[in-house]
């Protein structure tokens, strides 16, 4: 893993500050977005980052507000934000053409970015993939109590298979998630799109990306479902098959 003195912050606007690692090499640069309460320490981010040093590829993973080595509170954190986060570093730390590998709500951000900056897409790769997550599983998933106690409080605290510490969901992320759904209409990108889920996912159902590419309008769409894969699809298979998955959208391999 790469040492902490390597990290380097980016300087947001309200006084926070973005942490992130950049690799020099060859465009197009990669880029790993991470998922909810995730950082740019995990598994995948990591072997990327192996990766794109050992075949000379240019590469950046970074932290959103509240996540990780950014600077923040997790809690003040929505889609709207961490999606400025994310522009901020394409277009600050990144020069020429982008691979985005998004993970869960990472692949959401992802696609957003897209959106925004299309001109600078030269792929994506997006892992068990959840757009529009605030409002067709959280707020879906919740029963009429506990919905009650979110609107009336502002905050709801659960508990997290992923760490010892609740995952806190607040009104606010919902409310203003709704500025930024993807999945209720058709989504135009000038890029191939790759897309991998786990089909034993306890967090977002492998089924969503068969919706999501339904919705995608790109010169190439491929799913690949992963039989037995759980939803961070991070063992040493789930790795080289993520990496042979973006090789296969660098230039020479199309």
């Amino acid at each position: 893993m790469t040492g902490i003195d390597s990290v380097e912050r980016l300087q947001r606007p309200d006084g926070n500050s973005v942490a992130y690692v950049r690799t020099a090499g060859r465009e197009p640069t990669v880029v790993f977005l991470g998922g909810f309460r995730s950082d740019m320490t995990g598994t995948k981010a990591v072997a990327l980052e192996a990766w794109a040093k050992r075949t000379g590829r240019a590469f950046l993973r970074f932290d959103y507000l509240g996540h990780g080595q950014s600077s923040g509170r997790f809690e003040d954190g929505t889609i709207g934000r961490w999606l400025d986060d994310s522009l901020a570093a394409l277009d600050t730390l990144t020069t020429g053409r982008l691979i985005l590998v998004g993970s869960s709500m990472g692949g959401w951000l992802s696609l957003l970015a897209a959106r925004a900056r299309p001109e600078r897409l030269a792929g994506l790769v997006l892992i068990a993939a959840a757009p529009d997550f605030t409002e067709r599983m959280l707020l879906r998933g919740l029963s009429p109590a506990d919905r009650a106690m979110l609107e009336r409080e502002g905050r709801l605290e659960r508990p997290s298979q992923y760490s010892p510490e609740p995952s806190v969901f607040t009104w606010r992320l919902i409310e203003e998630g709704r500025a930024h759904l993807l999945l209720d209409k058709p989504l135009a990108l000038p890029c191939p799109v790759r897309l991998l889920h786990g089909q034993s996912d306890p967090d977002v159902a492998w089924q969503y990306s068969l919706q999501i590419a339904e919705h995608l309008a790109a010169p190439e769409v491929v799913t690949t479902l992963v039989k037995g894969g759980d939803h961070r699809l991070s063992t040493p298979a789930d790795i080289a098959r993520l990496i042979a998955t973006v090789e296969d959208l660098l230039p020479q391999s199309r």
